[in-house]
């Protein structure tokens, strides 16, 4: 176990956090965790369902005294995303995380650390355990696979909830209580291609694409960051141009929802040539460098010669389309908000390239708090896809969550908040999708709020969770109970 974690205030939701730590929970292989928390429920004897997608819904009766009080459903998700750096092993679907401190944060050693929403969990279960916490009647709400395509949001259904009054503890900023988030939905891509040998006298390079910060494609797409997909892209494609390179393979990035941190190409090219594809990359290397100077420090571009199994490459025709639509592919913010100052209102993420079987897959997302943006960001990826002759797919996609100007739980939260740390919060919408939107769009009039601890680098091994922070969500939580009025 983490037994570093146990030093740590509040020391209920840390020791909570250290088990949640134990328990391999990849978005779509939650079993474990699902049965940890039932099991946790019949502990403390406390009634629970569990409906027909896996989510689990924990109740608890008001304290002493609050018997008349609003139930509050309390919700966070169960899975975490599974993200390591290419030189730690590390099995998601066996091994717990193991975590240390650093200046006041808790972080894991090499990969992703699940505070992304498993603070959220520990918070509810410390509030379920401890029966000395004055409050009404609360309805626990743990949903499975957000990460990955919001099953458990999306499996909600009429009746499972009671309550009227929602807290999300998914938000990752203290200090900021978001009312609205963005809509999504993914346009995945599949492009076949064609293999030949490649030319008498050719030699291989491995062009790696690495060191950059990765992170959230809806909380982190505003900040300038690198994404490898596209870096990689740019070279390979120069370098078709000028050396008559050929593309043996193409991989880069991993989760829809994450930026692309690591990518790599194996190339062809003619032995008169070697020593210009190197140089191009050297300089490459070193303007991409200077471009991203401030947002990525550690951007790591080199290339070596490799041996393949199979010397084979791209048919011209075939490589073409793919590089050129890569290129093409917008990534990043598309449009900020005319109404909410400093919000990203519209973006894209390039996501993910495999090559495999004679097939392209590429995965790319889409974020807006507006519909029709929304959908015509997807159907502009879409066509650059289809240029090259692609199959293209859209996901179904989920609802945004529009702001409550007349949000009861919305005035108590602020006023919590002020009356606790002598501050006003920042009250705004995310970029990034909540289940908020789904669990609105499900239960109609649903009095909803999101807030959390400061989380950074989620959906990356540099993710990390602020100790103090913890406290004063903790703290934050405890206090909008107490403030819940009486049903009227």
């Amino acid at each position: 176990m983490n037994e570093v974690l146990n030093t740590l205030e509040p020391k209920l939701i840390w020791k909570y956090f250290a088990e949640i730590l134990q328990i391999p929970r990849p978005s779509k292989k939650e079993e474990k965790i699902l049965a940890y928390l039932i099991d946790f429920a019949k502990k403390h004897q406390l009634e629970y369902e569990q409906d027909k997608v896996g989510n689990v819904l924990i109740k608890a009766p008001a304290s002493a005294g609050y018997e008349k009080r609003k139930t509050v459903v309390l919700q966070s998700h169960v899975d975490m995303v599974c993200e390591k750096n290419s030189d730690t092993k590390h099995d998601f679907e066996k091994e717990p995380i193991e975590v240390f401190i650093e200046d006041g944060w808790v972080k894991a050693k090499g990969t992703t650390l699940g505070a992304d929403d498993g603070i959220g969990v520990a918070a509810q279960l410390a509030l379920l355990a401890d029966k000395s916490i004055e409050r009404g009647a609360i309805e626990c709400l743990f949903t499975v696979d957000e990460e990955t395509g919001l099953t458990g949001a999306f499996g909600l259904e009429p009746g499972f909830l009671n309550g009227k009054i929602l807290l999300n503890l998914d938000s990752e900023d203290e200090g900021e209580l978001f009312i609205g988030c963005a809509g999504g939905k993914d346009t995945v891509i599949t492009l076949p291609y064609n293999m030949e040998e490649a030319k008498q006298g050719d030699v291989f390079y491995r062009i790696d694409v690495k060191g950059l910060k990765g992170g959230h494609s809806g909380d982190d797409i505003h900040k300038g960051l690198g994404n490898a997909n596209k870096l990689l892209t740019r070279i390979v494609w120069m370098a078709a141009r000028k050396f008559d390179v050929r593309l043996a393979q193409f991989e880069g990035g991993n989760l829809r929802n994450a930026i692309a941190r690591e990518a790599f190409a194996l190339v062809a090219v003619n032995q008169e040539s070697e020593e210009a594809l190197k140089q191009l990359v050297k300089k490459s290397a070193s303007e991409m460098a200077y471009e991203y100077a401030v947002t990525e420090p550690k951007l790591d571009i080199s290339i070596k010669p490799i041996l393949p199994v199979k010397k084979m490459v791209m048919v011209v025709k075939d490589q073409k389309r793919l590089i050129n639509s890569l290129y093409a592919c917008p990534h990043g913010v598309i449009a900020w908000s005319q109404r909410i100052p400093d919000f990203v209102e519209t973006s894209t993420n390039l996501a993910s390239v495999r090559m495999e079987s004679g097939k392209a897959m590429i995965t790319t997302s889409q974020r807006s708090s507006v519909e029709s943006s929304k959908e015509d960001i997807a159907q502009m990826v879409a066509a650059c896809f289809d240029l090259a002759g692609a199959e293209v797919k859209h996901s179904n996609g989920y609802p945004g969550w529009a702001p409550d100007p007349n949000s009861e739980i919305r005035a108590i939260t602020v006023e919590a908040y002020r009356d606790l740390f002598s501050q006003e919060p920042d009250v705004k919408a995310i970029h990034a999708g909540l289940e908020c939107g789904l669990i609105g769009d499900k239960y109609p009039g649903m009095d909803m709020i999101s807030y959390g601890p400061t989380i950074k680098g989620a959906h990356s091994p540099d993710e990390r969770i602020q100790i103090e922070t913890v406290v004063k969500f903790w703290d934050l939580t405890l206090e909008i109970l107490r403030r819940i009025p009486e049903e009227q």
